[in-house]
């Protein structure tokens, strides 16, 4: 029996503890979709990236009409005319990948610009956020787009310095 109300006694203090706690959640993909902000940021990115892609489909086609033009002439030419041609080929396809990794690879000129354009309205919602769950006191806000993230959280609950403690300790 006493065993019953001792588990009774701290299930009752653990559903108290957690039933203080004020959670909300927000869908950024939602507030991204609906800013003006961002639209503006996702036009210029849109505009830059057709005229990127316009000049690498213009290389793709001068490279398509020289390989082309080669293969019908390659017979005739000389041993030097077909070598300089060839490298002059595959110096152009260089190029090409040059230009795709350096517009549009994992650290581009895109990813460089997308940066750049989406962090001042991050930052803005980061921090409207964090104004609205300071002055409505909540505890932990989460967003339920995509993963799963905190997006603020009391400096109470934050665990790091103590598990460093410990594992300084060890």
């Amino acid at each position: 029996m006493k065993k019953f109300i001792t588990i009774s006694l701290i299930l009752l203090t653990t559903s108290f503890s957690f039933a203080q706690l004020k959670i909300g959640y927000v869908d950024s993909d939602t507030i991204m979709d609906n800013l003006p902000d961002v639209q503006d940021a996702r036009q210029k990115l849109d505009a830059m990236i057709q005229e990127w892609q316009t000049e690498l489909r213009k290389m793709e086609n001068e490279q398509k009409t020289k390989y082309d033009d080669y293969e019908k002439r390659k017979l005739i030419m000389s041993d030097q005319t077909r070598a300089e041609t060839e490298a002059a080929l595959v110096k152009l396809e260089t190029q090409i990948a040059q230009y795709r990794e350096k517009k549009f690879g994992a650290n581009g000129e895109l990813f460089q610009k997308q940066d750049e354009l989406m962090k001042p309205v991050q930052n803005k919602i980061f921090t409207v956020i964090k104004e609205i769950a300071e002055q409505e006191d909540y505890d932990y806000i989460f967003d339920r787009s995509g993963d799963i993230m905190i997006l603020f959280a009391k400096e109470k609950y934050d665990l790091t310095s103590q598990v460093l403690d410990r594992l300084k300790l060890k």
